[in-house]
């Protein structure tokens, strides 16, 4: 018991222990939760506190940041303006440089110099401050006085190179290009450009239109190239009128060949000049104004030209023609080798191509007037002169293929027959290279103009032979004369090659058979002497002998005195045309193919017939000669004679 006391009384101790210790724990638990509250209640308050410190602080963060934008805009205002200050400060520098000039100072300083200024009036110009003005109006002075000195170095340097030159120099025998400028001097001349073709210089000289660089190489080269080709157009134009009077122009004769390859040769040598000196863009710009004042004289030559091809448009129209070849090919490979010139060539050119289109017409329209204005026609047959010198124009023609190739396409065919359809169209371009080909169409033109022409003459000949001549006998030969000499000319040249159709051939054979048909009217009187139908068709066959030959006796003998008397009068009336036709064949003057050929169809006409009205009749006469003058051989050899 006592021990059982013990632990129960030890038991209780530790329970008590353990109970005060949990009231403990209660008691710190119950002020934790009371201090959890505290701040629980502590932190609502602070953060309705945070919200009110917030919204108050906002507007103060808002206008601190702009303030701090706005301190470091004007940091950078002072660093600007320390910097625009600074050009007006080294005024007095870039002044000293550029009043000594860019001789003394050396190119390159001089325009490091004035490329400075340009950055400082750049840098000024971009803010409105009072304080800059007048250096701004300062640095503009610079910049003018230097662009003067530089436009008066770029003169000067160029100045050395403008003497005209002799272009014969470089134009005959083997060609020689053009002198150009020395690469060295091209250089400072594109040095002293690249700063003149600026826009802050073009406005310091008062012209923001144009390069003062471009200005004073148009005015200087300009000049050197109208100098130098001024002599070949005078040349031109003195060679073009160097012949005698009716005269027919003959290819190259004239200097407008050699001008224009001048005018061709020193254009391409002076645009690698140009090219040298100034910028690509600028390219065109200088070369056209460079060449303006000797294209201007180049016009003017043409004009002139012009002048005296339409007061001689028969005989000088074929310098029109060649003209309008050599100006065309130069417009064309200028173009091609520099982009430019082409309008003003074709302006050039314009007046002369016109005067080309219109001479086509004026050609045939000379053909009959000249025809119809004869007073008379050759009594002998012959040919007229005016013949020799149509089919020399014909001739003169096929040398320029080209350039009528060209004017004939722009007529169209067949428009060429009269004034106001030559005249209808112009052109204000050149033509296109294409239309210088000279292919299956062109050559079919060509050889339809020349038979124009030619049927043109023969037409008017045989009208004004016709009405003039009251003999087909002679206007026979006229037209068979001048058929065989235009046939003749044909074959002889190249015109035969244009010719060569057979078109063109039929149409001279139908000529030359008209011309026959005249002549060959007249041979019908003695040939109907010999026409015998009443004889040979009344009583029985005439008789003949073994070998089939007619006996004339026997044929005779058949006659009544009235029939021998009738058939001696034929024999009579025969000789006698046959003599008198023959007299006057022999009398005319025929070309020798014609003369040839007319014997022919007279003997292939008379022979025949006489021969056999010979073996019929000749024994009217019992061989006397009194009638029957010719045998079959001596008349076989009289027709021979005739050729």
């Amino acid at each position: 018991m006592g021990k059982l006391s013990k632990m129960m009384k030890s038991r209780n101790a530790d329970h008590a222990e353990e109970s005060a210790e949990v009231e403990v724990l209660f008691a710190e638990a119950a002020k934790f939760d009371a201090i959890s509250r505290k701040i629980k209640a502590s932190l609502a308050r602070l953060d309705g506190g945070g919200h009110l410190v917030q919204d108050a602080v906002k507007p103060v963060y808002s206008n601190t940041h702009g303030l701090q934008t706005m301190n470091d805009n004007i940091d950078k205002i002072l660093d600007a303006i320390d910097k625009m200050l600074g050009p007006s400060e080294d005024k007095g520098r870039e002044e000293r440089i550029v009043r000594a000039g860019p001789d003394r100072v050396g190119l390159t300083d001089y325009l490091a110099s004035l490329k400075r200024i340009e950055r400082a009036l750049s840098q000024m110009s971009s803010t409105n401050l009072r304080i800059n003005q007048q250096a701004i109006a300062d640095f503009n002075d610079l910049l003018s006085e230097g662009s003067s000195q530089l436009q008066a170095l770029f003169r000067s340097t160029l100045a050395e190179d403008v003497q005209p030159v002799e272009p014969l120099k470089y134009l005959m025998g083997d060609e020689k290009p053009f002198p150009i400028l020395e690469q060295e001097k091209a250089s400072k001349l594109g040095l002293i450009d690249t700063f003149l073709s600026s826009s802050t210089a073009r406005h310091a000289s008062y012209n923001s239109r144009d390069s003062p660089s471009i200005r004073i190489y148009a005015e200087l080269r300009g000049g050197y190239l109208s100098g130098s080709l001024q002599n070949l157009s005078a040349a031109s134009i003195s060679t073009s009128k160097r012949k005698a009077s009716g005269e027919i122009y003959r290819q190259h004769t004239s200097g407008i060949g050699t001008y224009a390859k001048g005018i061709e040769n020193s254009f391409t040598a002076e645009f690698s000049n140009i090219s040298a000196v100034f910028a690509r863009e600028n390219w065109g710009l200088a070369f056209d104004a460079t060449c303006r004042k000797a294209l201007a004289e180049f016009a003017k030559t043409l004009r002139e030209l012009n002048m005296h091809i339409k007061a001689n448009l028969t005989t000088d129209c074929f310098l029109a023609y060649e003209i309008v070849e050599i100006v065309t090919n130069v417009g064309y490979n200028l173009d091609e080798s520099t982009g430019q010139l082409k309008l003003p060539f074709a302006d050039a050119l314009k007046p002369i191509r016109e005067t080309a289109r219109s001479s086509l017409a004026e050609l045939l329209e000379d053909v009959r007037r000249r025809v119809s204005s004869m007073q008379s026609v050759p009594l002998d047959g012959s040919v007229i002169p005016f013949t020799t010198e149509v089919m020399t124009r014909m001739q003169a023609l096929i040398t320029y293929p080209q350039s009528l190739a060209s004017i004939m396409a722009s007529l169209g065919d067949g428009n060429w027959q009269s004034l106001a359809s030559a005249n209808s169209t112009s052109s204000t371009s050149l033509p296109s290279l294409a239309s210088f080909e000279v292919g299956t169409d062109s050559s079919h033109l060509l050889a339809h103009y020349i038979m124009d022409t030619i049927e043109t003459l023969l037409t008017t000949l045989d009208s004004k032979a016709r009405a003039l001549l009251k003999s087909k006998f002679i206007a026979g030969v006229f037209i068979a004369n001048n058929v065989a000499l235009i046939d003749r000319l044909i074959r002889s040249s190249d015109l035969s090659t244009v010719l060569s159709s057979s078109s063109a051939s039929t149409k001279i054979e139908a000529w030359r058979k008209r011309g026959t048909s005249a002549y060959l009217e007249s041979w019908r009187e003695p040939c109907s002497a010999l026409m015998d139908v009443q004889y040979t068709s009344r009583g029985a066959r005439p008789p003949s002998g073994g070998s089939g030959v007619v006996d004339s006796a026997a044929m005779i003998k058949q006659l009544s005195s009235k029939d021998k008397d009738a058939i001696k009068e034929k024999f009579k009336n025969f000789n006698a045309s046959f003599e008198e036709l023959s007299a006057r064949h022999r009398g005319l003057q025929m070309e020798r193919e014609v003369r040839s050929q007319l014997a022919r169809e007279v003997q292939a006409m008379v022979e025949p017939l006489y021969a056999r009205f010979w073996d019929r009749y000749h024994e009217i006469d019992k061989g006397k000669g009194k009638y029957v003058k010719y045998d079959k051989g001596s008349l076989s050899a009289q027709l021979a004679g005739l050729g």
